[in-house]
């Protein structure tokens, strides 16, 4: 889970996305210069990748010529783009993540269909299922096109794993086992920083995406079951997994945990794979890894949880949807994607196209073999603070208050 996409989702909430207004008329910065070409704006939720776009943008413009692309990836692009859903003044491109708001704006008539586009058939299957999960009414359009993706799970220091002679586990006892005999040995197994909510979701989606029944978030949303019912265990092993963190744990927070798993304070650090960049920023010279946290002693069930961090679509009201589509065909060529990646660390939903770093080479069978499980929580419904309910509990430790507040919160913003 980017730890910016809940923030994004929040903000945007409160545009009435069904409204008439959302369709029909054409974005102020679609249009056709007095150059005569074709003006196209491209919005980003993602100040970060700002650099690599633009680098990308001037290489597009010089092979199009025709075409000038104009990126907007403002800071606060929530409320940004809350306040143009509200006046009608949608970007011809967006750049936005694959979570609950991409099913809001496509199921409100927002986005183009792209399901026919040739492009479609070089994503992995796995990432456009996730898609088309988020959106309504049995829908299987694709109105958005899965790009860049992340993955959550567990990074480790390869030499103190070496040094206490520990493998990778497969299985939740193994997992457990492990995290015992670090402790036993005075190291400490995790570093935990539930100061900042956002990450115990780390730990809750990929135990609830291995856990939780299969058809828990459809069932669910239709008032067939409850967090209450399915998710007893999953609250168990988050209680059973915090007694291996350092003694702080709620007093640190996000950039506290990889200062200090970069400089050897932990044997294993429960995060993504957008915290590794940071990491090696502290510590060029640690050697890490990441592997899938293990959720069940079920072999095949345990996946890597990856979901969509950059999802590519194109507004209905583009005067140009022609020309958009051929910068998403730029963008999704293997040379680009695979610069993407490298440039931002990231994973890919385009086929054939592997983040090389070494320290992600223990996934690369989970990713080849289609081994994915996505987010759970980019499916719930938007509003519902998971993060700080989950920071609630861990500090509590009240298992049944804990679901019942996950399903009356979860009832209170379920769209029906």
């Amino acid at each position: 889970m980017n730890k910016n996409s809940k923030t994004l989702l929040s903000l945007v909430l409160t545009v009435a996305l069904g409204s008439s207004l959302l369709v029909g008329c054409s974005s102020s910065d679609s249009s056709s210069s007095a150059s005569g070409k074709v003006k196209l704006e491209v919005f980003s939720n993602k100040p970060e990748n700002k650099p690599i776009y633009q680098e990308m943008i001037k290489d597009f413009q010089a092979k199009n010529p025709n075409i000038q692309i104009v990126l907007n990836a403002p800071p606060d692009s929530g409320t940004v783009l809350k306040t143009r859903l509200t006046k009608n003044d949608m970007p011809d491109i967006l750049s936005m993540g694959g979570d609950n708001l991409y099913g809001e704006l496509a199921t409100n008539g927002v986005l183009l269909d792209l399901s026919k586009e040739s492009f479609m058939s070089n994503i992995q299957p796995a990432y456009t299922k996730q898609m088309s999960d988020l959106l309504t009414n049995g829908d299987k359009n694709a109105y958005g096109v899965p790009y860049a993706t992340n993955a959550g799970g567990v990074l480790y220091n390869k030499e103190k794993f070496e040094k206490l002679s520990l493998q990778i586990p497969k299985t939740w006892d193994e997992f457990i086992t492990l995290s015992k005999k670090i402790q036993t040995s005075g190291e400490t197994p995790f570093y935990l920083t539930l100061k900042d909510a956002w990450t115990g979701m780390c730990f809750w989606n990929t135990l609830a995406s291995d856990i939780a029944p299969k058809t828990f978030l459809a069932d669910r949303k239709a008032d067939k079951t409850t967090f209450t019912t399915t998710h007893s265990e999953i609250a168990d092993k988050m209680l059973e997994i915090i007694k291996y963190g350092q003694k702080d744990i709620y007093g640190m927070g996000y950039n506290d945990g990889n200062k200090a798993f970069a400089q050897g304070k932990s044997v294993m650090y429960l995060q993504g794979n957008w915290a590794i960049a940071d990491i090696k920023k502290i510590n060029p010279s640690i050697k890490l890894g990441m592997f899938a946290l293990p959720a069940t002693n079920d072999i095949t069930k345990n996946k890597i949880t990856s979901g969509v961090d950059v999802l590519l679509a194109i507004t209905k009201n583009s005067k140009y949807p022609a020309e958009a589509k051929k910068f998403i065909e730029y963008m999704l060529q293997k040379e680009n994607s695979q610069k993407y990646i490298t440039n931002q660390f990231a994973f890919s939903a385009v086929k054939d196209v592997v983040q090389k770093d070494e320290s992600v080479t223990d996934l690369a069978a989970n990713f080849k073999k289609g081994e994915i499980a996505s987010f759970p929580d980019h499916y719930y419904p938007t509003g519902l603070d998971t993060a700080s309910i989950v920071q609630g509990f861990l500090n509590k430790k009240d298992k049944v208050a804990f679901l019942k507040k996950l399903d009356t919160e979860y009832d209170k913003n379920n769209k029906k």
